[in-house]
């Protein structure tokens, strides 16, 4: 399950077509693990939402996971959640979600948080952003260097986000990436399905032996 394209939606990047459309559209491309991340105040249609994509990611076995909001991820059945640096502690996820639930944070630039995470419960830390991102333009730089580290000494997967596009992503992934996790790069482009394909050849093994 944790390696490949993780694929965070977005609603400030709403198209013509559903959200659901739009998230088919992925997991045909090859997502392996789908992230329902909108903040806005209608809890009745985030939660809908929510419910109709955990339907959708259940058809492909691909865990659906929300981003900072324990009590939704609970109401609609979601695989897991992922936190922030200002969300509620992992104990509290776990207790509320149950020992199966995936739960994943956000350790920025950050070893020693990816650390106490990992040592805390967390199932994967993220670290990043790796390269200017138009999705959070002010959010702080991590370096591949980072991903080395954590790959060779946490024993959860590491994810890596931030600006990743197929060109620039394949080097993280040979740094430790297990997962790239992807929000413009694929619901912000045209043909999303065609976008994920790319995100999700760069883990099959003879790609990454390529030079």
């Amino acid at each position: 399950m944790f390696r490949g394209l993780y694929a965070i939606t977005d609603s400030g990047l709403a198209q013509d077509t559903a959200l659901e459309s739009r998230v088919l559209a992925a997991l045909r491309g090859g997502a392996r693990v789908i992230q329902y991340r909108d903040k806005g105040p209608d809890r009745a249609r985030r939660t809908a939402e929510a419910t109709a994509l955990q339907a959708l990611c259940a058809g492909f076995d691909v865990p659906l996971i929300v981003n900072d909001d324990i009590e939704l991820a609970a109401t609609v059945g979601a695989a897991g959640v992922h936190l922030g640096r200002d969300d509620p502690e992992i104990g509290r996820a776990r207790l509320r979600l149950g020992t199966r639930a995936v739960i994943g944070v956000s350790c920025y630039n950050d070893y020693p948080l990816a650390e106490a995470a990992a040592a805390a419960g967390a199932d994967y830390v993220a670290f990043g952003s790796f390269f200017p991102s138009s999705t959070k333009p002010g959010a702080v730089r991590a370096g591949v260097d980072l991903l080395e580290r954590a790959h060779a000494a946490l024993a959860v997967p590491v994810v890596a986000i931030g600006g990743i596009t197929p060109e620039n992503g394949r080097q993280l992934v040979r740094a430790g990436a297990d997962m790239l996790a992807v929000v413009h790069g694929v619901f912000g482009q045209p043909d999303i399905e065609a976008a994920a394909r790319l995100f999700a050849l760069l883990f099959e093994s003879d790609f990454e032996n390529q030079e």
